[in-house]
């Protein structure tokens, strides 16, 4: 069986999973679940996990959104604040409210959720769709999905991450939903980041119910752990549209397990992937060279552009790869990947990308910021460094 087609067979299967009824209505409703308005683009801004694991307080927060405001970041589009998890008590209250923990969030977190809110910016929180979050420090909304969903609105939570640790062993498809509806019922619009590790595909059934879904497992801050990640989320290229998103975890940009030329193919990967872009380091104390590659415009721009369609591989031969990917007004995105440890003189084809052979292109290079002075026609060639890439945008000449 073919990849689409056991894909296509895959979905139906799940859809069918999800729905306790075949019922084509019941099916209609499911397909509406989710109806908050977001992510008409894939989401940018910060969490705490990649750097900060549980080490997190109210001030770290605070300092973190002054950083995003201060470099820029904010008005490039970084705008959600995500607190991961170990936030919250290990007990609930007396009510079974969520309650944030005392020593390191005194303040709770409507009043950080007003203060980050002052700075133009977005707060997002993390729970689990289980009895307790991975690290065990916090109870997780298994049972409590409606309760916390309220506490999260009245807090003015605009972001959840919802992991997938120490459930009941029932299926994602079944847990999921349950907060789906829950956040809906708040009448605030929440992103609602399934971060469910890839378990059971969720590209092909998350549209229903969240705005994005976890592809993979959690990312490590390493070459190889960073296009393992790529490789596992571009199988599901075609399930990614505008309102929801593949997500093959957050950047590690910046954390220093990378050369800068590796952190430039794994930023390029995201952004041509249409990632969400999430910053996993410390903003409060950013280096140039880590601003100088998520602070590109124009590889951002490339995530967010409004047709909202995935790269993928339409080449691969041997250690090197083209990625390409349509963008609006008849653009296209195209990535040359060097995943050897030599320098190596990559083509990317017309005919692999999908376009006539004798159509003629501009080509923009992303990272050295300047239009190729040449026109292509049938092809583009260049040479790229060692774990490297080199990124352009084709524009046809009329």
């Amino acid at each position: 069986m073919e990849l689409t087609s056991a894909l296509a067979w895959l979905t139906t299967c799940l859809l069918l999973t999800l729905t306790s009824s075949t019922d084509p209505q019941s099916l209609i409703s499911r397909r509406n679940l989710l109806g908050n308005g977001l992510g008409s683009t894939p989401p940018m801004g910060w969490s705490s996990w990649n750097y900060f694991n549980c080490k997190i307080d109210e001030a770290t927060i605070k300092q973190t959104a002054d950083a995003l405001v201060s470099t820029g970041l904010a008005k490039l589009g970084y705008k959600y604040v995500n607190i991961d998890d170990c936030w919250a008590e290990s007990s609930r209250d007396d009510k079974g409210a969520l309650v944030p923990k005392r020593t390191t969030f005194p303040s709770g977190i409507k009043v950080l959720a007003d203060y980050v809110h002052s700075k133009g910016l977005k707060l997002g929180i993390y729970s689990d769709a289980g009895f307790y979050t991975c690290s065990k420090e916090q109870p997780g909304s298994l049972g409590h999905e409606e309760q916390d969903a309220q506490t999260f609105a009245s807090w003015g939570i605009d972001f959840l991450k919802y992991d997938n640790c120490n459930n009941d062993g029932s299926r994602p498809t079944l847990r999921y939903p349950v907060m789906t509806r829950a956040l809906m019922k708040t009448k605030r619009p929440i992103f609602f980041n399934l971060c469910e590790w890839g378990d059971m595909h969720p590209a092909l059934w998350g549209y229903t119910v969240g705005n994005s879904w976890r592809t993979t497992n959690d990312i490590s801050d390493t070459w190889e752990s960073m296009v393992s990640r790529a490789d596992q989320n571009e199988v599901y290229a075609d399930f990614a549209r505008p309102g929801g998103w593949n997500d093959p975890d957050m950047l590690e940009v910046g954390n220093g397990g990378m050369t800068k030329n590796e952190y430039i193919v794994h930023f390029s990967i995201w952004a041509i992937s249409k990632s969400p872009l999430v910053i996993g380091c410390d903003v409060r104390n950013i280096s140039k060279e880590t601003m100088e590659i998520i602070a590109n415009k124009e590889v951002i721009a490339v995530n967010q552009d409004k047709l909202g369609v995935q790269a993928k591989k339409v080449r691969m031969e041997g250690d090197w790869e083209v990625w390409a990917g349509p963008l609006t007004h008849d653009r296209i995105a195209v990535l040359l990947l060097n995943r050897g440890a030599w320098l190596t003189s990559i083509t990317a084809h017309w005919e692999d990308i999908g376009i006539a052979p004798a159509t003629t292109f501009k080509a923009r290079d992303l990272w050295k910021h300047k239009t190729l002075k040449p026109r292509f026609t049938g092809n583009l060639t260049d040479s790229v460094e060692a774990h490297a890439c080199k990124m352009f945008i084709l524009s046809p000449v009329y």
